[in-house]
């Protein structure tokens, strides 16, 4: 975990410490409680402690930087997958303190922050209305009851990028009222979407998938299909109930009563494409101008 990423939006992850508590539909089935489990670790609940990592971990943004500015290109940098950096959690406010000191020694990342918490965010990140150009925000937005909750609330962040994750997608969401106009850049910058994966995934609708990116480039919003998790789409409409390994989603697309199948391969197997093609657009790697601490 760091140098190299199983996130296919990213380039490195940084994880300033592990845990996490469940706020959401989203959280149900948590890939990092999973991961955190398989090492005896119960660092996923509200009451839980909080796994600090070592100073030799935190040197590699550092190395990850140099790096960048060696090769000219930015290194976008996933914050966390193993936390929220935006939990109310009393062991974690020093370790958050220190992250923000990072993030300015680092303008050759695009830190992509990315938090259930966005309430949280004015009263936690030290940038005010002048954010840092590198410093990327985003929330995860499953539904349209948690698009409509925390979208504004990001929407208040002068951020450079603005992002959704809407991954697990659960539900249609409609997302056309957030959208960046084309000419101002006010607004959401960039959305990724996916399906959930782990051994008690949910199936996604492909139609939510399909409609969310229908959304994105009619506003010319880039669009990321991150991937379809446990359960792909089978290609065939089906009658009946759901048996082993196979899912019906969604209404009936006749009058017959047949549904959308979905078949359960795994996430390697049921891979990226969607309706036969990679969606891989990400908002440009531009050098950052300034940190907080130079303005």
């Amino acid at each position: 975990m760091g140098d190299n990423t199983g996130i296919e939006w990213t380039d490195r992850t940084f994880n300033p410490w592990w845990g996490c508590s469940r706020v959401s539909p989203g959280c149900k089935n948590c890939y990092a409680d999973q991961f955190a489990r398989r090492w005896g670790l119960d660092l996923f609940h509200r009451g839980g402690e909080r796994r600090m990592l070592s100073d030799q971990y935190w040197r590699k943004p550092l190395a990850w930087n140099r790096q960048a500015e060696d090769a000219g290109v930015p290194l976008r940098v996933f914050t966390a997958s193993m936390a929220d950096v935006f939990e109310d959690h009393p062991q974690v406010t020093e370790p958050r303190d220190r992250l923000w000191q990072l993030i300015e020694q680092t303008p050759w990342l695009r830190w992509q922050l990315l938090t259930k918490r966005p309430e949280n965010i004015a009263a936690m990140a030290p940038w005010g209305d002048a954010w840092p150009d590198h410093v990327w925000i985003g929330t995860s937005v499953e539904d349209q009851r948690y698009a409509e909750e925390r979208i504004p609330l990001l929407l208040k962040v002068n951020a450079a990028v603005r992002f959704l994750s809407c991954e697990p997608l659960v539900q249609q969401i409609v997302l056309e009222p957030y959208l960046a106009d084309v000419t101002t850049g006010a607004g959401i910058n960039w959305v990724i979407a996916g399906g959930e994966s782990g051994a008690k995934a949910r199936p996604m609708n492909p139609a939510w998938a399909r409609n969310v990116r229908d959304q994105c480039d009619a506003a010319g919003t880039p669009y990321f299909f991150k991937q379809w998790g446990a359960w792909a789409p089978s290609g065939r409409i089906a009658i009946g109930g759901n048996q082993r390994g196979h899912a019906l989603v969604g209404d009936p697309v006749d009058g017959l009563g047949h549904r959308v199948e979905m078949i359960r391969l795994g996430k390697k197997k049921a891979g990226r494409l969607l309706d036969g093609r990679l969606h891989d657009a990400v908002p440009p790697l531009r050098p950052a101008r300034t940190t907080a601490s130079e303005a």
